[in-house]
């Protein structure tokens, strides 16, 4: 229900007519990290487009991983070259060395946090490690932690929107 929400409702939160870059809304709309790199360099378009090509290799190679996990901790482990180097563009915006809107950076962080959270929670397989059996059906971990994705998602997408309407009005300074 929450996917056909995203599905349905997402795309017009979108600011369409305000972007210069189009393809960032379309990629965001299928749930990817890409307009943060993107906008965290700018003003550096090959290092932006190399960075682009290695980020997309490395979401292909961590979602390979994780399909082909034999356990939860091998899933989550799995994107964790994908966190470290969104962690790296984070840094980048923080210390100033990178560019985008000034809220973004802050949804950033709680949207990996909480899917990280949710990650060790359906891995640590708590509250059922508790008391077996009361929670099968409702409040499980493997619950608790797509909710905690869900929330994740919307992070993901308010940083993202405030990128994109940052973008449309960016000019990079001339050197």
């Amino acid at each position: 229900i929450p996917l056909l929400g995203f599905l349905i409702v997402l795309p017009l939160t979108i600011p369409w007519t305000r972007l210069t870059v189009s393809w960032l809304g379309i990629v965001h709309y299928l749930a990817c990290a890409l307009p943060i790199i993107y906008c965290t360099l700018a003003c550096l378009p090959i290092l932006r487009t190399l960075s682009l090509l290695f980020y997309t290799g490395l979401s292909s190679y961590g979602i390979f991983c994780a399909v082909t996990a034999r356990s939860s901790v091998s899933r989550l482990r799995a994107f964790i070259w994908q966190a470290l180097f969104r962690f790296f563009f984070f840094y980048l915006r923080w210390v100033e060395l990178g560019t985008g809107h000034p809220s973004s950076l802050r949804s950033y962080l709680i949207m990996d946090g909480l899917a990280f959270l949710g990650g060790v929670i359906n891995i640590s397989r708590v509250p059922e490690r508790w008391k077996p059996g009361r929670f099968d059906y409702w409040f499980n971990s493997h619950q608790i932690m797509h909710v905690l994705v869900i929330v994740s998602i919307l992070y993901l997408h308010w940083g993202v929107v405030a990128d994109l309407q940052w973008i449309g009005n960016h000019a990079c300074p001339m050197e």
